[in-house]
């Protein structure tokens, strides 16, 4: 008995079932259906040998005899059916697919139901502008010595080497070509440089004075190893004190007896000593000492040269060609520090430093610390990218140097062992893992943060801990373009739309750097 066919079924497919269980041209018996009827009836004879090739009758009008009725035909209907069947289904799919996904127009096909969705259902607040990026862009270092390619101007390509992956750092060559260098320093010898200054003695008077804290609470950050005692190189590693000076444990032996710190003279300072001391005594030794150029932290000679709109198309250029190769955002870049160009005559130095510093909660960012109306006892330049630049080539000396670059680990009183002290770039610059030569052109860039795993800016990295070394012979001139960025992630958001406010307004004098636009229009408490 012939399975049922339904009569809702297309008449192609009523058709070719008809023909299969027909046997078509005397392939199979041949049974007819009567319209209306329940089972089969048997013909006469006769009619069943004039009407053997006929197929059987389908519930309905009666079919007639068909021409061509053969397997190869059945089967090729069947398979345009199957066809048919499956386009509907990938049809019905598609349409439920689109309608999930709402309409977000990034993936590819079901644009006009998602847009209806989405002007029917209006969002809840609006999209953030494109001024807010919620990634920064990290790129990779591979592996040291590793080259990879990079299109700074259009028709050329750079190559850029890895230097370093703690730091992560890399060397650019050819980055500036010889006529910009030369027009970089006669610019800022236009503009006129002055002599580089580090942490005022007022300054760190005024904000240690805001700072609720005991001195017990000083002697247990400065005792590193939690003893009970003082070592020199424990107060090495985190002083650096009013006027700039760098400390040795020469001057740090000095200091100590001339505010009787250490009454037995063994360079040892316990517990019960520390509590006798005034702090304020050692502030007061420090700015009553005249000091030498060479016994600062840094001994060199600076001027900052504006990049923003309206600038002179090198400086321009430059920033374009930092934009593409850190691959941040330009609203980002374009609202960071000007171009900061430096001269170092010889005996000329910068001891070991991080660009950047810690943000903790009682820190606050240079850049984004007035737009956020935030007050804070201390603050940071929250420099995540920096990009050197070598403007010439250095007779003698005047590397830069990564003491502790790609070490396993890093403990910060390692940095001083038996009076050698790494950070030391006038002393002990050939004792670091890594030195950079100046070469004219030259451009090295490295990141002064980590990343915090979900693409924006993380801790402090410690390796990027790096100096200028001693210029020995001659005359080094650098420039430095930093990137700054927020860790806070609502202050550097804040930060931005106060720009593009200021950007946006086209009565503003467009040569005007656009932070200090903002500047100057914030009230700020004194």
């Amino acid at each position: 008995m012939p399975a049922a066919v339904n009569p809702r079924a297309p008449m192609f497919i009523q058709r070719g079932v008809s023909h299969w269980w027909g046997g078509c041209r005397g392939d199979g018996p041949s049974m007819a259906v009567a319209a209306g009827s329940e089972s089969p009836s048997s013909p006469p004879k006769e009619e069943a040998e004039e009407e053997e090739d006929e197929g059987p009758s389908l519930p309905g009008a009666p079919m007639g005899r068909r021409a061509v009725c053969s397997r190869p035909y059945f089967v090729v209907l069947m398979v345009f059916a199957h066809l048919y069947v499956l386009n509907v289904l990938g049809l019905l799919l598609f349409v439920h697919i689109s309608a999930d996904d709402g309409g977000g127009g990034g993936g590819g096909g079901g644009g006009e139901p998602g847009r209806e969705a989405q002007d029917s259902n209006p969002a809840p607040a609006p999209p953030m502008p494109s001024a807010l990026p919620h990634l920064l862009p990290r790129l990779e270092g591979i592996k040291v010595g590793h080259k990879q390619k990079v299109e700074l101007v259009p028709n050329k390509i750079h190559f850029m080497k890895t230097l370093s992956l703690k730091p992560l750092l890399f060397e650019i060559p050819d980055f500036l070509s010889e006529d910009e260098c030369k027009l970089i320093i006669h610019l800022a010898q236009l503009k006129g440089l002055q002599k580089s200054q580090i942490l005022p003695t007022d300054d760190y008077e005024e904000a240690m004075e805001m700072i609720d804290i005991s001195q017990m609470d000083i002697f247990n950050l400065l005792d590193h190893n939690q003893d009970g005692q003082l070592q020199l190189k424990e107060v090495l590693t985190h002083t650096r004190l009013g006027n700039g000076r760098w400390m040795t444990p020469e001057s740090i032996r000095e200091m100590y007896t001339a505010v009787k710190a250490d009454p037995d003279g063994n360079g040892v300072l316990s517990l019960e000593e520390f509590k006798q001391l005034n702090i304020r005594d050692f502030h007061k030794y420090m700015g009553s000492q005249k000091v030498k150029m060479s016994d600062l932290v840094r001994n060199s000679q600076h001027t900052w040269l504006y990049q923003g709109e309206g600038a002179h198309q090198v400086m321009r250029s430059i920033r374009q060609r930092v934009i593409h190769l850190t691959r941040l955002p330009p609203e980002i870049v374009e609202h960071s520090e000007p171009l900061q160009v430096v001269r170092y005559d010889q005996g000329g130095h910068y001891h070991a430093h991080m660009d950047s510093g810690p943000v903790f909660p009682e820190t606050a960012c240079t850049h984004t610390k007035l737009v956020a109306n935030e007050t804070a006892p201390f603050e940071t330049s929250c420099r995540y990218v920096t990009v050197l630049f070598y403007l010439n080539n250095v007779t003698g000396g005047g590397e830069t140097t990564f003491p502790i670059a790609d070490n396993r680990t890093y403990e910060e009183m390692s940095l001083i062992q038996n009076d050698v002290d790494l950070r030391d770039t006038r002393k002990h610059c050939d004792k670091g893992n890594l030195r950079v030569k100046p070469l004219q052109g030259t451009a090295v860039f490295w990141y002064n943060y980590l990343s915090d795993g979900e693409g924006w800016v993380g801790d402090l990295d410690e390796y990027s801990l790096h100096g200028g070394c001693l210029v020995t012979e001659g005359t080094k001139w650098i420039a430095n373009n930093w990137i700054n960025v927020d860790p806070n992630k609502r202050r550097q958001f804040q930060f931005q739309e106060e720009m593009a406010r200021y950007t946006n307004k086209e009565e503003e004098d467009p040569s005007e750097w656009t932070v200090d636009k903002s500047y100057s229009h914030v009230h700020v408490e004194l």
